[in-house]
């Protein structure tokens, strides 16, 4: 299997971040999944609040994502 391209795996987790498309990109598609569904309830309950809680867990995954991105993309499923 090859090699997926670190720069474009950035690209996707600065601008789609939030529906997971960096992990989707990298075979990591069940927990791309749960990013996808954190972001989507998180974005689609702010207005009553309640969307902050999974946003923040969300964004804090991203954050961690920014270092674990490198060896996902070495390592490709």
């Amino acid at each position: 299997m090859y090699q997926k391209n670190i720069a474009l795996a950035y690209v996707l987790l600065v601008f789609l971040g939030t529906f997971g498309i960096h992990r989707f990109y990298t075979g990591r598609v069940a927990t791309g999944i749960m990013q996808l569904l954190l972001g989507l309830i998180g974005w689609g309950t702010t207005w009553i609040l309640i969307g902050y809680v999974p946003l923040g867990f969300l964004f804090l995954w991203l954050f961690i994502d920014i270092f674990l991105l490198p060896g996902m993309c070495r390592n490709p499923r």
